[in-house]
């Protein structure tokens, strides 16, 4: 690309300033690759979602981890595995998607607060009824009537009516916290302090009618406690209906875009809270979106960044920065003729990279076509070896892996996925493959096409801390118009709720007779 000098309006190539700025390419790309080498990624493993009035995060300054080699670094090593003649040592392997060590999670109290406060509330609830039983054989048990055969039947029926509770509240809220919320669960806070303040009323009746007084009538403190019993999971049928079944129906219509590709989703959804939604929006971006790769989206901005450094203006005159809205408008002007012809490099640029795509891919078909030739013939030579000698699948991939790395690791490369895959990822997916006897195809999927972020460990574990932007409250929820955003460290995904129509159907009666037709035939015809 020629450089374009401007000199106090009139401009000229010079060949100097494009020789100069040739070599500072060079120099930044070498000292840009030097230091991608040395630098490493620590990813965040703790689910949270931020408020929004929380500053957002800063992404870490240190980029995935590439290898310390080229594209030919094994072109000179070989590995006699009978398959290739040109194949790659196991020592050679060593920098092969090399993974990086992220430290150790620490433990978040805050994380497990909301398990820990149910855990207690349940306690509680399990233990008042039983306090109500025993309390007055305690304090003044000479004095309490006789418990016939209706009390041992309430006995029966508290036992029976604890134990359902009992499991019913360890299925509705014992369970593992999937993510850390911004603010408290409405309903959740709600079903607690109703909870509480029906312990608190039925203690203090107990105290002021039953303990003061010390009531002689057990079997009416018997049924007292199995009223208690009852409220209690009469709340429980209620934390059910609010937090399982109200938000089943579909009411919304959410479209979530990703701010870097554009690629779009469509999730239906019920009466949610933002957060809640936000929630939701997460758990089917990891299933559904396909893995994002930031090396993808840098062509266009590499580019439009070498076309822009190619641009220099001189200040002959002097006039310092009376000259800079000429200097602006001159790079304008020039950028502008440069768009003119800018769509042939992008089209020759793309044709050469789907050029070197399909080289690579066929490369490493049959690769890996070989490869697997080769391991159904050990397999047949595997049987006639006593059971003791048998290589394990591991083994075997370990074997043949040597004999596609390179092919696999140029295409890697070429499509930029090298930091979705380690070497010891590959070699798990083969052995798998090798053990279940799949085809190369089937091993070859994995990398042929994109697939989803949760399928891809190391990439998701760098997508696992989310910032929620909205600016109505997160506890909120859902409305027609409903805008947030939820930022991840290089990217966002753009949430726009709009409400699902309300669908009139009408009847038409359509008469049984109404659709037949009778067809008369002539009798004479013509021959």
């Amino acid at each position: 690309m020629d450089t374009e000098s401007i000199h106090s309006g009139y401009s000229h190539h010079s060949n100097r300033s494009r020789g100069s700025n040739k070599q500072s390419d060079r120099s930044s790309r070498d000292r840009h690759k030097s230091h991608s080498r040395d630098s490493s990624s620590r990813s965040d493993k703790n689910v949270i979602i931020s408020a929004s009035s929380a500053q957002p995060q800063q992404p870490d300054q240190s980029s995935a981890p590439t290898d310390a080699q080229d594209d030919n670094w094994g072109e000179t090593t070989t590995a006699v595995t009978g398959t290739s003649d040109h194949s790659l040592s196991q020592e050679d392997l060593a920098g092969f998607g090399k993974e990086t060590d992220t430290p150790a999670e620490k433990l978040n109290c805050i994380r497990f607060l909301p398990l820990v406060l149910t855990l207690l509330l349940g306690l509680l609830v399990l233990v008042t009824p039983l306090a109500f039983l025993v309390l007055p054989q305690l304090v003044w048990p000479e004095r309490l009537q006789a418990c016939g055969t209706a009390c041992e039947g309430l006995f029966l029926s508290l036992a029976f009516k604890l134990l359902i509770l009992l499991l019913a509240g360890w299925a509705l809220f014992v369970r593992p916290t999937r993510a850390s919320l911004p603010r408290i669960a409405v309903f959740r806070a709600l079903l607690g302090l109703l909870t509480l303040l029906l312990l608190l009323s039925y203690w203090l009746f107990f105290g002021v009618r039953i303990l003061d007084s010390q009531d002689e009538n057990y079997q009416g403190i018997v049924q007292f406690a199995v009223s208690l019993v009852d409220a209690l999971l009469f709340i429980h049928y209620l934390a059910v209906v609010l937090l399982e079944i109200r938000h089943l129906q579909p009411c919304f219509s959410l479209c979530v875009v990703r701010s870097t590709d554009g690629e779009t989703h469509h999730y239906n959804l019920g009466l949610l809270s933002i957060q809640r939604a936000a929630l939701v929006i997460l758990e089917n971006y990891y299933k559904d979106f396909s893995v994002h790769n930031p090396a993808l989206l840098t062509a266009a901005k590499s580019r439009a960044a070498k076309h822009l450094a190619g641009l220099k203006v001189y200040d002959v005159d002097g006039a310092g920065s009376e000259a800079a809205t000429a200097q602006s408008r001159a790079k304008i002007a020039a950028a502008a003729r440069h768009r003119d012809t800018s769509h042939n490099e992008l089209y020759y640029e793309e044709a050469e990279h789907e050029r070197r795509v399909r080289k690579r891919r066929a490369r490493l078909v049959v690769a890996v076509e070989e490869a697997f030739t080769h391991v159904r013939r050990l397999q047949e030579e595997e049987k006639k070896k006593p059971p003791g000698d048998e290589m394990d699948p591991r083994e075997a991939a370990q074997a043949i892996f040597p004999s596609m790395a390179r092919a696999l690791q140029k295409y890697l490369r070429t499509t930029r996925q090298q930091h979705c895959h380690s070497m010891d990822s590959i070699q798990a997916h083969l052995a798998l493959c090798i053990t279940n006897n799949m085809t190369p195809k089937a091993f070859l999927e994995s990398y042929l096409v994109a697939g989803p972020t949760l399928q891809y460990g190391r990439v998701c574990l760098q997508a696992r801390q989310w910032m929620l932007v909205s600016e109505a409250s997160v506890t909120s929820p859902l409305r027609h118009g409903t805008e947030f955003q939820l930022k991840c460290n290089d990217f966002s995904l753009v949430v726009t709720s709009k409400d699902i129509p309300h669908v009139k159907l009408s009847e038409e009666f359509v008469h049984p007779k109404s659709h037949k037709f009778v067809l008369q035939m002539q009798s004479e015809t013509s021959v």
